[in-house]
Parts: structure tokens; sequence; C-alpha cells
């Protein structure tokens, strides 16, 4: 492997439940409930627009309000990187010192970026993609091809690895050419099945296997 791409939620930063709890607050207020089951059987790995579309309306007059809102109850509750474990930053930094690694997310870059440099990332990671840098969120493999031509050096989508959480996720991956990783602890195992390999974790052993 030539390169190194994360998914950003529930893969680098542990923050499905909070995410999901945000959403089903965010949600109750403009007048369309949301269970946990529901955001984990449905909504999980999806980009943040996305989410909100598909749950209030394509066309609901406060999509962009509700992004807004939820981005800032995000920032507010994990801006202090304590989303990302130990190991998972040990596991960045020990790939970073061998190949180029880049985030890809259906999160805004705004969220992501105070995360990663809390967690003492930023100089370890050489490029992000956020969702305001694609049309198309997860599914949609939009995101990881962006970042495979962010990141230079000639890579192929075979030359790349993900690391991903959900089904959305895989899809993408996959859908660019790339190599798909999935980690357990968002979803169910038999949920992440296309992907090439399911890990209980991310750490430094896993990236030892991977990159030598």
């Amino acid at each position: 492997m030539r390169a190194v791409i994360f998914d950003f939620n529930g893969t680098l930063s542990h923050d499905e439940p909070i995410l999901c709890e945000i959403f089903c607050d965010l949600f109750a207020e403009y007048g369309r409930p949301l269970s946990a089951q529901e955001y984990f059987d449905e909504l999980v790995g999806l980009s943040d627009p996305e989410i909100v579309r598909a749950w209030l309306g394509r066309d609901h007059p406060s999509v962009d309000e509700v992004i807004e809102r939820r981005i800032e109850r995000y920032k507010e509750l994990v801006a202090d990187g304590s989303s990302v474990p130990f190991p998972v930053r040990e596991a960045v930094r020990y790939a970073s010192e061998r190949v180029p690694v880049a985030v890809v997310s259906g999160a805004a870059r705004e969220e992501i970026e105070p995360v990663i440099a809390a967690a003492g990332l930023t100089a370890r990671i050489s490029t992000i993609v956020g969702a305001e840098d694609v049309a198309n969120g997860k599914p949609d493999p939009a995101g990881y091809l962006r970042a495979l031509a962010l990141l230079h050096g000639g890579l192929n989508a075979s030359d790349v690895v993900v690391f991903e959480d959900t089904e959305a996720g895989v899809a993408s991956a996959k859908a660019a050419g790339m190599r798909c990783f999935a980690v357990l602890g968002t979803l169910r195992a038999d949920r992440l099945a296309a992907a090439d390999e399911i890990v209980p974790a991310i750490d430094v052993e896993l990236m030892q296997r991977l990159l030598g």
C-alpha cells in the first residue's frame, strides 16, 4: 500500500453515538423525531447534508440551518480531540511516517480540523476532503477520487487502503477502486461484508501488517 485514507466520523473519531444524539435532538425540534435505531439503520455513513435532506426532505426550508446547528453542537462536544483514541493516534503517526495519509468524510472541514488538531495529528494528515469539497457524498466515490488526485505521487486507486465503519463508506471506497478495511464499532459485521477485510480496531499492529 502506498497511501492510507481514513474516514472521520466513527473511524478516526469515535463519535457516532454523539452524532446520533445530536441529530435526534435536532430533528425532534423540527417536527420529525428520529430514533437511534433509525439513525443506525438508515442514515449512518451518509454525508451531513444527505442525512438532513433524507430525514427532513430535500426541499425542507431549514436544511442549511440544521446542518449549521449540527456542526456547532458537534464542535462544542468533541473539539478537544477526546473522541480520537490513543491507539488510533499512534496508528496515524506510524502510517504518516511511511506513506501519505488523508481523511475523506461526509462531515464539514470546520468540524474535522479542530478535532485532528487537538489530537495532535494535523502535521500527519496531508489531505482532507470534507462534505463541501464534493457534489455527491458517500456512497458515491467522488470524495475518495478527489483525495486520490490531491495526494499526487502517481498513485493509482489500487495503491490505496481505506478505513471505513459504515456500508455507505465501504461502498464509496470500493467504487473508487480502493482496498477497504471495515472497522467494527458502528455497525454489525454482516453489514460490512462488502469490505476486503473486517478488523476489530485500528492500531499500530494493523499498520505494521499493511505497511511494514
